[in-house]
């Protein structure tokens, strides 16, 4: 794996443990009452896809092994240039149930 590649996995890495932290001990109510938290938030998703952005240019083998990569790039679209169309909901459900499975392929691959 090429050393641009691990940078990039690594951000990825350290973005969603930031999200975790954030939201840890909170429900969806607090995300939606909490701006700040939800910026934060969004902010580091904002990191992973443009983080996966570069790598599926720079190494196509290894993004192909993150599950949903092309949705987390066109999730990241959404943040920056949909912010008005952005349901907390939704970002509440991807943090719940599909960040863990992006740690767990970041993780494989920086093994």
């Amino acid at each position: 794996m090429q050393l641009e590649s691990k940078k990039l996995l690594d951000d990825i890495r350290r973005a969603s443990e930031l999200i975790a932290q954030f939201c840890v001990g909170r429900k969806l109510e607090d995300y939606i009452d909490d701006a700040l938290l939800r910026s934060a938030v969004e902010r580091q998703f904002g990191i992973i896809g443009e983080s996966l952005n570069r790598l599926s240019k720079s190494d196509p083998a290894t993004v192909a092994q993150i599950t949903d990569y092309r949705r987390i790039i066109a999730f990241r679209n959404v943040l920056s240039h949909g912010y008005d169309a952005v349901d907390a909901n939704v970002v509440w459900d991807i943090v719940q149930a599909n960040l863990p499975k992006l740690q767990a392929d970041v993780e494989r691959l920086l093994r």
